[in-house]
């Protein structure tokens, strides 16, 4: 029983702690940027693949290349947000039709980027072994790689945390997530501080991408189940909530993890209930909106 138990609630811990990550930064462009960025799971895609060949290639630890890959899709993300998305909101003639822009330019995005991919390395499963070894804990056994997994995603998770609650920018995001009209008369570099908003939530994708990469295979259609499940945490959590997000992904990780337990394959079953129950019950999530 106890071995059971510690089974699932550490594969649900784990998974939770990886959806959590993800869930952030697409909390912040959806919740800030005003951005449902339907793209998001190509960018955890590409963070897989950089992890698999800065690996298989140049024997990078996928751990340092979180770090060597981290300030990369900052910029590609602020870049992408400041040629596109910038642009379809200095054009938008209400809030409403740049989100529905938003979202049509993102779709496309996602289509460019996985079949780039695919074009590029081919639709092959790629895996690679990294920090395999067993870990017995209680007559439990787990893979290390998934415990070292599961200690960086909460520790990312909270670095962010406090990043947003403790510093300047982080008032700029909020002020911007609450109300950018207000925080721009109060003197806030708007542009800037959305592009930032998308840009550290592009590298959250991909930073959970090579985390991801260290358990899972990798291929270029890898990050669909990755946005739904996001999606559905940042609805559970509260839109714009960032400590939302990061409970709301474990719970769903254990969530996923007993239902899996007992009935293999009903694992997305019983995160479309959810996310349904919390639509019908309290449609602005568990822990409300827009705080920290």
């Amino acid at each position: 029983m106890l071995r059971t138990f510690l089974d699932v609630t550490i594969a649900g811990l784990t998974m939770g702690g990886l959806y959590a990550l993800i869930a952030l930064g697409l909390n912040l462009q959806w919740g800030v940027t005003r951005v449902l960025n339907i793209a998001h799971g190509e960018f955890l895609m590409l963070g897989a693949f950089s992890a698999y060949f800065l690996y298989s290639l140049f024997g990078i630890s996928p751990l340092l290349s979180l770090v060597i890959c981290a300030p990369i899709f900052l910029g590609i993300g602020f870049l992408i947000h400041k040629v596109l998305f910038q642009r379809l909101l200095r054009k938008a003639e209400s809030t409403a039709a740049y989100e529905i822009a938003s979202v049509l330019a993102a779709y496309g995005l996602m289509f460019i980027l996985s079949n780039a991919v695919s074009l590029s390395v081919g639709p092959r499963i790629r895996a690679y072994s990294y920090l395999v070894q067993s870990f017995t804990f209680f007559g439990a056994t787990f893979a290390l790689n998934r415990l070292v997994a599961l200690g960086f995603s909460v520790g990312i998770c909270i670095i962010l945390y406090l990043l947003l609650a403790r510093t300047r920018l982080g008032k700029a995001i909020r002020a911007a997530a609450e109300d950018v009209n207000t925080a721009q008369l109060m003197g806030v570099d708007i542009y800037r501080v959305l592009g930032i908003s998308f840009g550290l939530g592009t590298m959250l994708a991909a930073m959970g991408g090579s985390l991801a990469s260290m358990m899972f295979v990798v291929t270029p259609f890898m990050g669909l189940p990755y946005l739904i499940i996001a999606f559905i945490v940042v609805i559970l959590g509260g839109m714009g909530n960032i400590l939302g997000s990061l409970i709301g992904g474990i719970i769903l990780g254990l969530v996923g993890s007993i239902t899996t337990s007992f009935y293999p394959g009903l694992g997305m079953v019983a995160f479309y209930v959810i996310f349904i129950i919390i639509l019908l019950v309290r449609p602005t999530g568990i822990f409300g909106k827009l705080g920290t």
